[in-house]
Parts: structure tokens; C-alpha cells; sequence
């Protein structure tokens, strides 16, 4: 980085942005080995990683709309929120609302001096106390805190020897932390999500100095297990608590989320609840999943919801077989992620290339299960999937078909999907939610031809349902509206809306409105598609 920058402007934060990721994934594979607390899952390094690069992926995006380079609070602002949806995890939540609280104290510019960026930094830290239920000293926020008022105390420095000073002042805090937090003293260990904020920190500082911060913190990993009471690292053994995780986004008003903080403190631990204006990100340990979503429920609309047992992810994390997993196949990075966040190992699809019977069964190994769902996702695919089923049944992996043809029928098959029940109880409810989903699909024609709703020629909007062109349009919106008009016909209670990657959000507001004004009983869910993903696709349940 020859000439770095004296502020954090708005390519700074970009920089800052795709550094801490490059940090975060050097010492991801360290930090998971030493996850302790709040529990011994081996997922810290990877949950701040990807909570990280869904952060660092917004602020590109912003970079590329209209044209336009984003103002300073625009690019920090879009940090936060990327950092938002996409959080993973206890640490990764925190991880949002430290850059959300450093967003709301630079609101519209740059951090042009030293004691801007420490007050962004204090801000920053007490958020992330705020947002935690029942805060906990020698963790990332002992850390956090630490940075800031070692950043404080730089006084009138430039920016950089602020963030310098923040940097050390957490590495100093996180060799403190097995000292006041038991569970890390007896594994011997330092706090995971604080290894994560001193990287981030690092990163900042390199953006602000052009000079890099040298190794991370040496992450000692113990000789031995660590005693009975300790729970040492990444062993479940003797882990003592919530059997699961539940973390979804929700859309509710904020005097709505202080009564689900209630609720859901009285249900389990771990309990984050980050965000605002009208976007939350929620996680809790909880025994009764359900339980946590329904309050949701009560509180606004939950999304993306993704519940994780504790057993199955320390299983996977110590090489041995989960109970039951789920592979999907999906053409879309957003559908990937949709589908990855409510447990599923996915086989992305690019145009043109399906998976092979080989690619499916690779996916079933990956999965490491003795049990495994597998939703094809497209008629085509069927033949493949039943080789990659069969194969895998002569390996001793229990594994069940359910012929999805559409990704809407799959994300319908994954929302009832119940790793802790019967095995037959859950492929029965897996697949009825699926046969009960209607789908869509919007295409555009690449040549004259015939088709079930007539001829078509090249460049016409085709509306297929179930598989068959059923409207043939000129543009996108209204042969959309035509798609839904019939799929609504014959009743339906939710709509899911998957946007491919070319579409305006505009389209989907507007067909959010359509549904409203002429079905009133009809709730309607908006995903991106991503990449590879078709224009539009359509889901009624």
C-alpha cells in the first residue's frame, strides 16, 4: 500500500474491509482449534470469517451501484449491514454490532482525525455490550473495550497511531483474558472471539499505516484435553447447556425486540440480539428451537432462520458422523447461502453444467452423516441424484430422495426440517412441504420456438409454472404479475420471491404489492439469488 490513506474515507474502508477477511481466514483454521467459550464448538474463527466476507462483499456492492463511489458513512454503513445478514455465531453477531456502532458514531464522514477514530472505537465498543444480554469479562468485549480506551489514550495522534494504539491495546487485553474467564485458564487457552477482534483491529491499522502488523497473537493449543469441568477446547464431552443454536434476521420495531429479549433470555443463554432501525439479528442457546422462533414470531417476521445442534457440529469438528445431514443442490451464491445457513451442504450449479451422479456423491460424503436428505432441485437431476443415492446406501449412509424439482420446493422441504426426530418422520414432512409448493419461474427465450402457451420468439419473457411455459411476455414485471395471478389462483398462504442477480429491488416491491392488494391473507419472502440464478423464481405454499 504506497500512499495509505490519512483518513477512513470510503476506500479505506473498503481496504479495511477485504484485509480483515484475508486476517480472519490466516487464523480462522487457529482460532476454531481454541474455542472454548460460550461453547466448545470449533466454529469461532469460521463464523467470524464469514461474518466478515458477508461485510466485505456490501461494501463492494456499494462501491459498484450507479457508478458512484459511497460517501465515508455510506461504505461504513454498508459494512455493518453486510456484517449483519450475514452473521454467524455468538462471535459473529458481536462482530456486527462492533461495526455497526462504530457506523453510527462516523454517521456521514471519515474519520479525519485521531480522536474521531477513538470515539468511533468507545462507541463501537459500548454497543457491543449493549447488545449482549449477559455480558462476560475475558471475551471479545473485554477486548473490544480494551482497544478503545487504549485508543482514548493516544490522545490528539494521527488516525494511524490511534488504530495502532487500539491494535495493541487488544493484543495486550486478549493475554489477559485467561486470567478472567475460568474456562480459559483450565484449557489454557486465550478467548477465540478475542483473537478475532485483535485481527480486525490489525487489519485496520494496515489500512490506515500501509504497514503490515506482523503475525497474530501465538494461539497455544493445550498438550492434553482439558480437565472434566473445564470442557477443553472443541470437546463435547462434558459441555453442559443449551443443546442448540437458533440465529435468524428479524423485522420488527425496536419496543417489540425488547420484549423478545425478555422472552428469549428466559428460554436459554448466549442471547445477542444486534441491530436497529427495523433489521435485527438474533442468536440465542436455547433447548427448545421452536420455542425461540415463535417468539420471533410474536415480535415481527423472522428470516433466514438457522438452527444448529451443538452434538452434530462437534462431531463433524472431531472427524466423526453427525446423525443427519442435508444436501441441496442450488444455482444461485445466495440460494448456496440460504441453504448452507439452515444446515445444508450444497452443490452449486453454473448454466449449462449440471452435477454429476459423482459431484452428488461427493457432496454426501462432505456432508458426514449417517443419515442424509437430498433435495436434487430440478427434474433434471433426478436420474443423477438416485445413482448418487443408491451409491451411498452401498456405503452404509442411510439416505433418502425427495424429488424437489424447483430451489423454492427445496427451501420449503429445509424450513420443516427436524434433525432431531425420526428419520422417516422428517423425510415424510421434508417432502409433503415440498409436493405442497407450487413453483415459477421466469426465462428468457434464446430462439424462436413452440411452446405450451404458444409461439415464442427470441427475447420473449417466459412464465412457466410447474415446469410449463404457461405466460408468454415482453418484459419482466408484468408477465411476472401474470405467473402470479394464476399460481394464486387456486389458494395459497405464502409467497417466496428469488430475485437472480440482474433484477432491481424494485421489481420485487412491486410484486410484493400486487400480492397484497388483491390477497390480503397471503405473506410474501424476498431472497436474492445470487449469481447463476435464474431471473426470477416463484414458490406459493
Amino acid at each position: 500500500m504506497p500512499h495509505p490513506p490519512q483518513t477512513l474515507d470510503a476506500a479505506a474502508v473498503h481496504t479495511w474491509s477485504s484485509l480483515a477477511v484475508s486476517a480472519l481466514g490466516r487464523a480462522r483454521e487457529d482460532i476454531d482449534a481454541i474455542n472454548v467459550y460460550p461453547v466448545a464448538d470449533c466454529d469461532t474463527g469460521t463464523n467470524l470469517l464469514m461474518t466478515a466476507e458477508s461485510g466485505a462483499r456490501e461494501v463492494a456492492a456499494a462501491f459498484g451501484r450507479d457508478g458512484a463511489a459511497p460517501t465515508p458513512g455510506e461504505a461504513l454503513r454498508a459494512y455493518a449491514h453486510g456484517a449483519l445478514i450475514g452473521a454467524r455465531g455468538n462471535s459473529g453477531t458481536i462482530l456486527a454490532q462492533l461495526l455497526r456502532g462504530l457506523a453510527e458514531a462516523l454517521a456521514g464522514e471519515s474519520a479525519g482525525s485521531g480522536p474521531d477514530l477513538a470515539r468511533a472505537l468507545h462507541r463501537a465498543a459500548a454497543s457491543g455490550y449493549q447488545a449482549v444480554a449477559h455480558p462476560v469479562e475475558g471475551t471479545m468485549l473485554t477486548v473490544a473495550a480494551a482497544a478503545a480506551r487504549a485508543a482514548a489514550a493516544a490522545g490528539d495522534a494521527s488516525p494511524d497511531a490511534v488504530a495502532r494504539a487500539a491494535y495493541d491495546g487488544a493484543r495486550a487485553a486478549l493475554d489477559r483474558t485467561p486470567g478472567q474467564l475460568g474456562v480459559l485458564g483450565a484449557a489454557g487457552v486465550v478467548d477465540a472471539g478475542g483473537c478475532g477482534v485483535v485481527a480486525v483491529l490489525g487489519a485496520l491499522w494496515q489500512t490506515l499505516s500501509g504497514r503490515e502488523p506482523g503475525p497474530g497473537p501465538a494461539l497455544t493449543r493445550p498438550a492434553a484435553p482439558a480437565p472434566a469441568s473445564a470442557g477443553g477446547p472443541c470437546d463435547a464431552a462434558h459441555h453442559e447447556g443449551p443443546r442448540y443454536e437458533v440465529v435468524y434476521l428479524l423485522d420488527a420495531e425496536d419496543p417489540a425486540v425488547e420484549r423478545l429479549r425478555t422472552a428469549l433470555d428466559s428460554l436459554g443463554d448466549s442471547l445477542v440480539v444486534v441491530g436497529g432501525g427495523g433489521l435485527w439479528n438474533v442468536h440465542v442457546h436455547v433447548d427448545d428451537p421452536g420455542a425461540a422462533v415463535e417468539a420471533g414470531v410474536e415480535a415481527g417476521r423472522p428470516h433466514r432462520i438457522r438452527i444448529t445442534h451443538f452434538g452434530d457440529q462437534r462431531l463433524q469438528a472431531r472427524g466423526e458422523r453427525a446423525q443427519r445431514a442435508v444436501v441441496a443442490v442450488v444455482a444461485g451464491e445466495g440460494l448456496a447461502d440460504l441453504c448452507g445457513e439452515a444446515g445444508a451442504t450444497t452443490v452449486p450449479v453454473r448454466p449449462g453444467e449440471p452435477p454429476t451422479a459423482a459431484e452428488l456423491l461427493d457432496a454426501v460424503h462432505r456432508a458426514h452423516a449417517r443419515e442424509v436428505v437430498l433435495l436434487p432441485n430440478d427434474a433434471e437431476l433426478r436420474q443423477a441424484a438416485a445413482t448418487a443415492a443408491e451409491q451411498a446406501r452401498g456405503e452404509g449412509v442411510r439416505v433418502a430422495l425427495i424429488p424437489t424439482r424447483s430451489a423454492v420446493q427445496g427451501l420449503a422441504a429445509l424450513a420443516v426440517h427436524d434433525p432431531d426426530g425420526s428419520f422417516d418422520e422428517d423425510v415424510v414432512a421434508m417432502t409433503a412441504a415440498a409436493g405442497a409448493t407450487r413453483y415459477g419461474e421466469l426465462a428468457v427465450a434464446e430462439r424462436r420456438s413452440f411452446t405450451s402457451a404458444g409461439i415464442c420468439q427470441a427475447g420473449d419473457v417466459l412464465g412457466l409454472i410447474d415446469g410449463d411455459v404457461a405466460v408468454i411476455g415482453t418484459e419482466l414485471p408484468g408477465t411476472a404479475e401474470a405467473v402470479l395471478q394464476r399460481m394464486l389462483g387456486s389458494g395459497g398462504e405464502l409467497v417466496t420471491l428469488v430475485l437472480g442477480p440482474d433484477v432491481p429491488d424494485a421489481l420485487a416491491d412491486r410484486l410484493q404489492d400486487y400480492v397484497r392488494e388483491r390477497h390480503l391473507a397471503v405473506d410474501t419472502v424476498t431472497y436474492r439469488g445470487g449469481r447463476h440464478s435464474a431471473p426470477l423464481l416463484i414458490g406459493v405454499e
